[in-house]
């Protein structure tokens, strides 16, 4: 009597390869799911999976009922163990998914940092539907350390701005870093939770980070950016205020420098509305309309300004004197502000743009 061979178990979704004849599994995290049916009225489900080696594309179809009726009860972000056969359409994976169930506490050959990705432990809980950010940067080298060829660049950039060689470092990715990611969901509510991921001072001992408040979550540079790019993962839309310009760059360029993957395309088309929302892009299509810092639109608006006993350029002396939680409630007012213009813009232009 044939038997029918036992399933395939896959190690990642990088390591599918296209072969209808033989089911497999493997762990993946949902992150998205769309119902629909063909013209000929038969009902399927579009998935797109994802672990720690990439995204794939998954469908279900009628004929796999058990699959039909277990993604009823299952939503995005869930981690599942897949039942499949690989399958290529328009030259692309797809999973012709058989069957899917949630993952269980005790999963053999499940590695949660595999298919979450690294920083997930940092945010999970956290994690935001639209995700609202905002970073604050400083020098992240003496300049007096660095090659002659290194030192020469910066000074004479900083010819060209006052002098200000702190200043230059602080805003390359090269040769500053991030102190504090500040980011919260701002379809939580009017008034979101921001949190804080923030590098501390190296005279900050564990004593100290442990009295931080519960917003705040200490990391080293490398846990920051790995924590982002999950959370950038999760998100449905990045949202930033002329993040294209500046944050997301040196993100990426600081990525780079640490060797981590920059997981989301984030410097896509300028005009396109996801899977990054600048909000400076949108209000002015690129051009300058005169001034339109975050703080003129705030006030404009009538929405409190993020602005006030502190500006960028007091961030570096500010790290140096270990007032890290100063910068932080500096940082998360930035992000109150960018959520509260991102809901005025999303009822009054996104709601009747047909690309949103």
């Amino acid at each position: 009597m044939n038997s029918r061979p036992e399933p395939i178990h896959v190690e990642n979704l990088a390591a599918v390869r296209p072969d209808p004849s033989r089911l497999g599994t493997v762990f993946a995290c949902l992150s998205d799911i769309r119902t629909g049916k063909t013209r000929q009225g038969r009902p399927f489900v579009d998935l797109k999976v994802r672990d720690g080696s990439g995204t794939v594309a998954g469908k279900i179809w009628d004929d796999a009922q058990a699959a039909m009726e277990a993604i009823a009860e299952l939503s995005k972000g869930q981690v599942v163990k897949l039942l499949f056969r690989a399958d290529s359409y328009q030259g692309a994976l797809q999973l012709n998914v058989r069957g899917l169930r949630a993952v269980r506490d005790d999963e053999p050959n499940f590695d949660r940092e595999q298919v979450l990705g690294a920083g997930y432990d940092l945010v999970a809980g956290r994690l935001c539907h639209t995700l609202v950010f905002d970073i604050e940067t400083v020098p992240g080298l003496v300049l007096a350390d660095a090659p002659a060829s290194v030192s020469k660049a910066v000074e004479d950039r900083a010819a060209r701005n006052e002098g200000d060689t702190e200043m230059v470092m602080g805003l390359s990715p090269l040769l500053g870093k991030v102190v504090s990611l500040a980011f919260g969901d701002a379809e939580q509510s009017d008034d979101p939770t921001v949190y804080a991921l923030v590098v501390p001072p190296e005279n900050h001992d564990q004593a100290t980070r442990e009295a931080y408040p519960e917003w705040m979550i200490a990391v080293d540079e490398q846990q920051l950016l790995q924590a982002f790019w999950c959370l950038a993962e999760h998100a449905d839309v990045v949202v930033s205020y002329n993040g294209r310009a500046f944050d997301i760059p040196f993100l990426i360029g600081r990525s780079l420098v640490h060797n981590i993957p920059a997981k989301v395309d984030l410097l896509g088309s300028p005009y396109a509305l996801r899977p990054h929302l600048d909000l400076y892009r949108v209000l002015t299509n690129g051009r300058s309309l005169g001034p339109t810092t975050l703080d003129m639109v705030c006030w404009a608006l009538g929405i409190e300004s993020p602005k006030g006993v502190m500006d960028g350029s007091m961030v570096a002396p500010t790290y140096r004197d270990g007032g890290i939680q100063t910068i932080a409630e500096y940082n998360r007012a930035d992000v109150a502000a960018t959520a509260a213009v991102y809901r005025r813009v999303r009822d009054n232009i996104l709601h009747y743009r047909a690309d949103w």
